[in-house]
């Protein structure tokens, strides 16, 4: 082996590397364990403590070379999808339909609606996006009609006149389309930046307009769905002047004082206590001698008592500004705590109204105002004074009169807004700026301050700047936001998982299970059959390739699914498959009579070829996977792939060195025991003589799953049919026939399928296509209460709908009609795709057509033989066996082991008729496929054991999942042998015949 030091080099950096980023995860779990032994199983108290934390350094690198906060750490450890953790996962969709209505504002030309109607139905099977074919649609309709006419409105007067064409309108339609999604995008992020949530993650997804939103550990979907689907609210209001308030914020922070003072502990210990831990919160002495200066005390002695401003940093009296105080992130839910009290409210003005800014101040800023010891990590917020100054309580100003805004730079260089009203805003502009010279006007989004500029002179004709010392990317971002009045586009959830956190513990307890009982019984394997040494040595390469992935996972940032650990897991069996090539071809070369360095040299020069194909055609089908897959399913893939890479290193690279420095010390090397020696010796088993046996064989299986198919059908899961599915928990047994009948009748008569769940019988999957049409969140909570209503009967009496909720549903699911159908049309396309490039890869990499006419079929075989499988057991297996994104995962996992196996087969052939090439081509095929069998025989059988490990252990969760694996394996192990040999030898014959 050549470049053994660099080779020796790469593992160690890659051991370091993945010892660093593991690290990250063992520290965040130990700060975690120390939080929820403080909480006692309070969460509220739990995730208090750690947003406490999240700024303290929790992992000193090399010696404090290198300081992690909690928070770093966090965003930086492996991350666990919401099937393991708990939590909520939504796609929502902001509709391009409902974007161009609004810039047509809302025209009822019959031309302009039927065009609308028509690209929403073409939308669901093309690949073209929807401005297209609407442009396409209304051209179609009416040849003649011109979109001019119709978005010639007041919102897009300045970009398109009467003479536009229909080109340029679609262009400017698609670009403010675009500007819309962009504006819902950051309006979507900033919600759940803001929402509290740990390692939240929001995505654009490839189809225009669609969001993937994942929040792990959230309890109250209700608030999620209302907090992302609320339409965002732009306000203008006008301020009151910092020196306005401070006398009326000193009387608030005495009554917070006397507050504090009369629930304070009796006992010396406690109030010393009290006094420490006050003193850490007060932030810097300006706070303090401003309140002791207002009291009128002569000493800082008062100021040291819990108060508002232990919280809030008050500004000075003579600051000008409507900003009254600063406080850390942390606490201001204190300090709207105290704003909120009555008795503390009712000391302010009646129309005045705190807001926090949205942007954190300038860390120049918040080491002046809180002293150099405040955490380089902290954040802080202004508080703004708003002035209600109307009789309904409603902002002057709203966003909806704005026509248009877009970022600039002004004659200094800085970034602002430019913004353009309609004729009523305008005039109400003009006012409000004219009674408000020199002091500031609050631009306001979902309650937080986006910018308060300060009023030169009046303005009139509802033109204006905002400026901020704001980033291009803030400035481009709240021009977005300022549109966002005069375009209604509505978040709809089209789909919705939720896990409740012990669905997800169990999740985990079961995964972990049937990762280490599969793990250990691959050990054990290679011992067993290999000898002592050499199976230790294929133990270790087992060993380290877990660990790199682990380590690699963390390091992308990648998220572990529980579809992830199986892939991790299934990655185990094939991993195998490697060693055992190399192990078999060290045998080959032994029984020549070669020595046992020479035999290892070319044993490893010989299966290096067959390894490297094999992983490259499984690594294309997790590519595929990967690139057409959502959520859980793109975590099954990326495991999967970083595994075959992983795995490839260690059982090629690893075990070399390991074995060189093995008979460096010339220790004794063997690769059987007694009781595999002789296994799979001599064989001569005459494949192709009895070919038409297996055609037949193949051709009733496959024939059998066409009519099932054609008859029977599948049990497609709501990923393709659209519904809602909740799994629910009961105090004890029930009858799955009797809740289908109740909720039949609670959901007035829709569909519903009730089925039981694992294996105790407490628990039930319902699935229903109640309402599935309404996307609102009233319907959302309707369809929940009617759950309720549905399983009282066999509830306590005493469990209300809340404790339903929170306790007996353990997880829920919804997908809309629209996402179900680009779901079917997605899986289509990975499937087929996937058998195609599978055999170009073979067309190339063998030179042969015949060879991948072959694998073709064999694959075409194990994918139908499957689906009829599924078809013709789904009614009575005690488990699910519906078709969705997990089954379309194991089908393209299917695919991948298949066509790794017949890939190694095919590798042998090429070989042997080099070698023989005057033999006659069907005993070269017959002895090679004879040499292969140990080879087969031992990687089909370690893998179909890991996934009955896993099937047996691996919760309900992933059941059918791994069911369809098992059944992969078998007929993908049937057909590399028995049918893709066969096939492309006949064509091979044909092929001579010809010639």
């Amino acid at each position: 082996m050549q470049n053994k030091g660099a080779i020796r080099l790469f593992a160690i950096l890659l051991v370091l590397v993945s010892l660093y980023q593991l690290m990250f995860t063992f520290k965040t779990q130990r700060v975690e364990n120390v939080a929820k032994e403080m909480a006692g199983g309070d969460p509220d108290k739990e995730f208090a403590y750690l947003d406490s934390i999240k700024n303290e350094t929790v992992y000193n690198f090399l010696w404090g070379a290198r300081k992690y906060t909690y928070q770093e750490c966090k965003e930086r450890e492996i991350n666990f999808g919401l099937d393991l953790k708990g939590g909520m996962n939504l796609i929502l969709e902001v509709k391009v339909a409902d974007i161009v209505r609004a810039l047509s504002n809302y025209n009822t030309d019959d031309t302009f609606i039927k065009a609308l109607k028509a690209a929403e139905a073409e939308e669901k099977n093309s690949s073209k996006d929807f401005i297209t074919l609407f442009g396409e649609a209304f051209t179609r309709i009416d040849p003649n009609a011109q979109l001019a006419t119709i978005f010639n409105t007041v919102e897009l007067k300045e970009r398109v006149s009467y003479n536009s064409t229909n080109e340029e309108v679609l262009k400017v339609i698609r670009e403010e389309s675009t500007s819309a999604i962009d504006n819902a995008f950051n309006i979507l992020r900033s919600r759940i930046d803001r929402f509290g949530v740990t390692q939240p993650n929001i995505q654009r997804l490839e189809k225009a307009g669609r969001v993937l939103v994942e929040l792990p550990g959230v309890t109250d979907p209700q608030r999620v769905r209302k907090l992302l689907q609320g339409t965002a609210s732009l306000e203008f209001w006008e301020t009151y002047e910092n020196s306005e308030l401070f006398e009326y914020l000193v009387q608030a922070d005495t009554k917070v004082r006397e507050m504090e003072a009369a629930k304070a502990p009796t006992s010396q210990e406690a109030a010393a206590e009290e006094a420490t831990e006050t003193e850490a919160d007060d932030a810097t002495s300006l706070v303090d001698q401003l309140a002791a200066d207002a009291a009128g005390t002569d000493s800082l002695e008062a100021a040291s008592a819990k108060s508002l401003f232990s919280f809030l940093q008050p500004n000075h009296p003579q600051q000008r500004g409507p900003v009254v105080g600063v406080a850390l992130s942390r606490d201001t839910a204190e300090v709207n705590s105290y704003l909120a009290n009555p008795s503390i409210k009712s000391l302010f003005p009646k129309d005045v109204r705190f807001f926090w800014t949205v942007k954190p101040i300038e860390k120049d800023y918040l080491v002046s105002r809180f002293g150099n010891d405040v955490n380089e990590k902290e954040s802080a917020f202004q508080l703004v004074a708003i002035k209600v100054s109307t009789h309904d309580g409603r902002p002057p100003l709203e966003g909806d009169v704005i026509t248009s805004a877009r970022s600039q730079t002004n004659q200094r260089g800085q970034f602002e807004v430019s913004m353009s009203m309609n004729a009523e805003g305008a005039k109400t502009w003009s006012r409000l700026t004219g009674a408000n010279v020199d002091r500031c006007i609050a631009v306001v989004l979902d309650g937080f301050v986006y910018s308060f500029p300060t009023v030169n002179q009046k303005i009139d004709g509802g033109q204006s700047q905002i400026t901020g010392n704001f980033t291009p990317e803030e400035s481009q971002d709240l021009a977005n936001i300022l549109k966002s009045g005069k375009l209604p586009a509505p978040a709809r959830i089209v789909e919705d998982t939720v896990v409740g956190p012990s669905l997800g513990q169990e999740a985990v307890d079961s995964g972990l299970t049937s990762f280490i009982w599969a793990f250990v019984v691959v050990l054990i394997y290679m011992l067993i059959y290999y000898g002592i040494r050499s199976g230790w040595v294929a133990d270790f390469a087992l060993i380290a390739n877990m660990f790199f992935i682990l380590g690699v996972l963390a390091s992308f940032g990648a998220v572990l699914t529980l579809p992830g650990i199986a892939g991790i897991v299934l990655t185990i069996g094939m991993s195998v498959d490697a060693n055992v090539l190399i192990y078999e071809r060290i045998k080959e070369e032994l029984r020549t009579g070669k020595g046992i360095q020479l035999a290892i040299k070319d044993g490893y020069n010989n299966a290096f070829s067959a390894i490297i194909d094999a992983n490259v055609t499984t690594f294309l089908t997790g590519l595929i996977l990967f690139l057409f897959g959502t959520g859980p399913i793109k975590g099954f893939a990326t495991t999967l792939m970083i595994g075959i890479a992983t795995s490839f290193f260690s059982a090629i690279f690893i075990t070399r060195l390991i074995f060189d420095q093995m008979l460096s010390k010339n220790k004794k090397l063997v690769f059987d025991t007694k009781l595999t020696r002789n296994l799979y010796k001599n064989l001569h088993v005459k494949f192709l003589e009895k070919k038409k046996i297996f055609f037949v064989v193949s051709a009733v299986a496959v024939l059998a799953s066409i009519v099932s198919l054609s008859t029977l059908g599948l049990k497609q899961g709501i990923d393709f049919t659209g519904g809602r599915t909740f799994v629910v928990r009961f105090d004890d047994q029930v009858s799955s026939v009797d809740v289908q009948k109740t909720l039949s009748e609670a959901f007035d008569g829709a569909h519903v399928e009730a089925k039981q769940f694992g294996n105790d019988g407490d628990q039930v999957r319902i699935a229903t296509n109640y309402m599935i049409e309404e996307s609102t969140e009233e319907v959302d909570n309707q369809v929940e209460t009617k759950l309720y209503e549905g399983l009282k009967s066999f509830l306590s009496q005493d469990v209300t709908q809340d404790e339903f909720l929170a306790d007996y549903r353990m997880s829920s699911q919804k997908v809309g009609p629209t996402i179900a159908s680009d779901i079917k049309k997605n899986a289509a396309y990975a499937i087929g795709f996937s058998l195609l490039v599978i055999f170009l890869y073979i067309l190339i990499r063998f030179r042969n057509k015949e060879f991948g006419y072959g694998a073709l079929a064999a694959l075409v075989h194990d994918v139908i033989i499957v689906l009829g499988v599924f078809s013709l057991t789904y009614s009575f297996m005690p488990f699910s066996m519906e078709i969705d994104q997990s089954f379309i995962a194991a089908i393209l996992t299917v695919i991948g082991y298949s066509i790794n196996d017949t890939v190694v087969v095919f590798d042998r052939i090429r070989e042997y008729f080099k070698l023989y090439p005057k033999r006659a081509k069907d005993e070269v095929v017959d002895a090679a496929l004879n040499s292969t069998v140990s080879r087969t025989i031992n990687t089909s059988l370690t893998t179909f054991v890991v996934l009955l490990v896993i099937f047996l252990f691996g919760g309900e969760v992933i059941r059918g999942f791994v069911f369809a694996l098992m059944v992969g394996v078998l007929v993908g192990t049937y057909s590399s042998l028995f049918i893709a040999t066969p096939v492309a030898f006949n064509f091979i014959n044909k092929k001579k015949q010809k010639k």
